[in-house]
């Protein structure tokens, strides 16, 4: 037997970087990228590297430009950690799997590092395949906690919920991850959105500024715990920068959803040094007349486009700092 099973890239579209504290996002699944995981029948539980794997160099110039890239770690500790999470959760259930083993590997093609989802992407196409594989069901809502354990438990990677969440749910999501709601019930409140609704949309990144979701996270979750009066009252800006931006789509006023996806950017850059060429992906798009935000924790970004004919406009201006621009297909 053989199962493939694919997850997509994400944009945060508004409310990030809240979801790992307790406020509240939208999020949009784009399938312009995708992570695939193939999981066969083996006589022995096999792990595969993959191309972000490499231990094989033709220079020491090589393995530095790869690890600017694509950090220290592949997706090797992704499968493993998804495949140790996966067993203990079935053992937390009393669920008896299968005596078979399976051969797991993977590919991708999303822009690693650079705010797009690509590590929690491999990890839900894991789950997915293991699930699937072994006749195991996850509830739909519980799904998400499992896969972002997989970074935070097993990897102790710091983590937020949203990616997961629109990898599992696709499409378009309003999320609310209220603290009370989630202990009682294990997990938040998720409120599809018409996809439709969704203004027409770019994304531009920039491969060089490859950065861990890790390095914003660890200053800012220290911060957070210690009571920080700046980013807790940032956390719950966020937050309703999201409830809003929900209204906002929901009525199609998509200018006043540009102009809270902007606020959503600079509030952030209060809150953490940005190196100059992050903050020259969002001035490129806003001196074009376009919002521009982080889609995740920085080296990539999405606004709305107030017309067609900006969108070449764009390509041109991004090119001149090397920057890659898409149109997501959101769905």
């Amino acid at each position: 037997m053989t199962i493939e099973s694919c997850a997509y890239a994400r944009v945060g579209l508004i409310g990030n970087p809240s979801d790992g504290y307790y406020g509240k996002t939208i999020s949009c699944l784009m399938k312009n990228f995708r992570a695939k995981v193939t999981c066969e029948d083996s006589d022995r539980l096999q792990v595969v590297a993959g191309a972000r794997d490499s231990v094989d160099f033709s220079s020491i110039d090589e393995l530095a430009a790869d690890v600017d890239l694509h950090g220290y770690y592949g997706g090797l500790r992704l499968l493993k950690g998804s495949l140790k999470r996966f067993h203990e959760y079935c053992a937390e259930k009393g669920i008896d799997l299968p005596d078979k083993n399976c051969r797991l590997s993977y590919e991708t093609d999303i822009p690693m590092r650079v705010g797009l989802a690509g590590s929690s992407a491999i990890v839900t196409a894991t789950v997915r395949a293991l699930m699937q594989f072994y006749g195991v069901e996850i509830p739909k809502p519980i799904l998400p906690r499992i896969i972002l354990e997989v970074e935070t438990k097993e990897l102790r990677i710091p983590a937020g919920y949203q990616d997961r969440v629109i990898q599992v749910y696709g499409g378009a999501v309003f999320m609310d991850f209220d603290k009370e709601y989630m202990e009682r019930e294990g997990h938040g409140r998720f409120e599809e959105i018409d996809s439709a609704l969704i203004p027409p949309l770019y994304v531009a990144y920039l491969d060089e500024l490859s950065e861990g979701t890790e390095v914003f996270h660890s200053d800012i979750r220290s911060r957070w715990e210690h009571g920080d009066p700046d980013v807790v009252s940032a956390m719950r800006q966020f937050a309703e920068f999201a409830e809003d931006a929900k209204n906002a789509i929901l009525n199609r006023e998509y200018h006043w959803l540009g102009k809270l996806m902007d606020q959503n950017f600079d509030l952030r850059a209060t809150l953490f040094p940005l190196s100059a060429k992050n903050h020259e992906l969002i001035r490129i798009a806003r001196d074009l007349g376009c919002s521009s935000k982080f889609a995740g924790s920085g080296g990539a970004v999405v606004g709305i486009l107030p017309e067609e004919a900006v969108f070449p406009k764009l390509v041109e201006a991004y090119s001149k700092m090397g920057a890659k621009v898409i149109r997501p297909e959101i769905s």
